[in-house]
């Protein structure tokens, strides 16, 4: 299948955003290693007096695994589907966290040079046209010191775990998506992962980019070795 890219892929997300929360209600450990990876940017005090973007929050869960480890810190959350973001804002949020309607791309159009501690982007590198500019652009928005944690499918190129996340899309994942009436939406997120970095090559794009300090963790479960946690720091 041709993937999804841009405004196809926002118009695809805007139409499962109703019952998304419900899909990623029903795999096991999503929430958990949200917070893991968010935790894994070690933000100090809670968070007090620091500035973290949110890149790609969807419904927010990405946002509440933020607020989580960093309940003193401002959060702004973004994301190119408008849909998802409805979902996100009708939850309840303190003040501090403010949700953005713009893409990845265009991040670096509405925040100044250097106007973030830290960078969160979970499930977004992967669905990106081009990955690689969005990284140099994130890398802008940090201030000097400042951390990206990235929580990504990114396989690590052994069979067996190209074979459990081909079970698990194709015998739960695509057939929950027919029923809730966006095949095409799922079956774009089950070959983004195949055919995106493996964790070793996510490794080196974020070196490319100009990011020290490169690390890869693992998460536990079935998802080992399917998802991982990428940390870096802007130089």
């Amino acid at each position: 299948m041709t993937l999804l890219h841009d405004d196809r892929l926002a118009e695809a997300f805007d139409r499962a955003a109703p019952s998304y929360d419900r899909m990623t209600a029903a795999n096991p450990g999503y929430h958990g290693h949200l917070r893991r990876s968010a935790r894994r940017l070690r933000l100090p005090d809670e968070g007090s007096g620091l500035s973290v973007l949110d890149l790609g929050c969807g419904t927010g869960s990405s946002t509440r695994a933020l607020l989580h480890v960093a309940p003193r810190a401002t959060i702004t959350a973004v994301d190119a589907s408008a849909g998802m973001l409805e979902q996100a804002r009708n939850k309840t949020w303190p003040p501090s966290v403010s949700f953005v309607h713009t893409t990845a791309e265009n991040v670096g159009s509405t925040d100044a040079a250097g106007a973030h501690d830290a960078v969160f982007a979970a499930y977004l590198f992967r669905n990106l046209a081009d990955p690689d500019t969005v990284l140099h652009t994130v890398r802008e928005l940090l201030r000097p010191g400042g951390r990206i944690a990235v929580h990504e499918y990114a396989l690590s190129g052994r069979p067996a775990h190209h074979a459990v996340w081909n079970a698990v899309m194709r015998g739960l994942v695509v057939p929950w998506g027919r029923l809730h009436g966006d095949a095409a939406l799922y079956q774009h997120l089950h070959r983004s992962v195949l055919d995106f970095d493996t964790a070793e090559q996510f490794a080196d794009r974020l070196q490319r980019a100009g990011f020290v300090d490169v690390r890869v963790l693992p998460l536990p479960g079935w998802q080992t070795g399917i998802t991982h946690t990428f940390l870096a720091t802007r130089g």
